[in-house]
């Protein structure tokens, strides 16, 4: 692999500001300044160091964004598309966000470039859980949280169980292990209520960082990726 390929795709830096560091002896290959960017490594055995840092590649990247409100799950070039609050080396290697979040909706969103783990995570037979912060207005009664509890019939479509923990008549957290179309916005209206905000928390094994703020990114940890990779298993 070109060595410019393989730290900007680890999203250390981009291609053009490896080729200044390369110039100013600033990229080390197993000890060794290399100043022409475009020589080839073995991506599975060298040892890389940029400005002093190392670098770390793996064949699929993990990210965690806390997504904000206004901006848009596709990968599609567009102004408001959440790949634009990510560094561009990131789209070149075909990262995509796993599953939406509607426009409006806040919290965790998992960006990657690991076809068979989004899979996974959003395939209905598998169950994954997702769990959501929520305000709703009007106040749902106990009679609501039990229909919601036990499923909301949507056009025909019965919802699958899901779990809601009420801190009060307008807010709490409902966790389900579905992803269909505004489906906590759908089940909410179908007992006379309406979602004002929601948040994402929790998407499987993950937590949203509470380090993080709206539209800030990191790596997941080693920790998290064992986590996800082992749902796989």
């Amino acid at each position: 692999m070109r060595l410019d390929k393989f730290i900007s795709d680890t999203g250390t830096a981009s291609r053009k500001e490896c080729a200044r560091a390369a110039r100013s002896g600033l990229i080390l290959v197993d000890g060794i300044a290399v100043r022409d960017p475009s020589v080839h490594i073995d991506e599975n055995h060298a040892k890389v160091t940029f400005c002093g840092n190392p670098v770390q590649w793996s064949r699929f990247t993990y990210v965690m964004l806390y997504k904000p409100s206004g901006v848009i799950s596709t990968t599609e070039d567009t102004p408001r598309s959440v790949m634009r609050l990510l560094p561009p080396e990131f789209s070149k290697k075909g990262m995509f966000p796993c599953g939406r979040l509607d426009i409006d909706t806040v919290g965790l969103l998992l960006i990657t470039n690991d076809g068979p783990l989004a899979h996974r995570m959003l395939a209905p037979k598998h169950h994954v859980e997702k769990t959501y912060a929520y305000m709703c207005a009007p106040p749902v009664e106990e009679e609501q949280i039990r229909q919601l509890e036990n499923g909301i019939d949507m056009n025909g479509y019965f919802t699958k169980p899901a779990h809601v923990e009420a801190e009060s008549g307008e807010r709490g957290r409902i966790t389900v292990t579905e992803g269909k179309y505004h489906q906590i916005k759908r089940m909410f209206a179908a007992v006379g209520s309406e979602i004002v905000f929601l948040k994402r928390e929790k998407f499987g094994p993950l937590m949203l960082d509470p380090t993080l703020a709206e539209g800030e990114w990191r790596f997941l940890a080693d920790a998290e990726i064992c986590a996800l990779t082992s749902l796989q298993k």
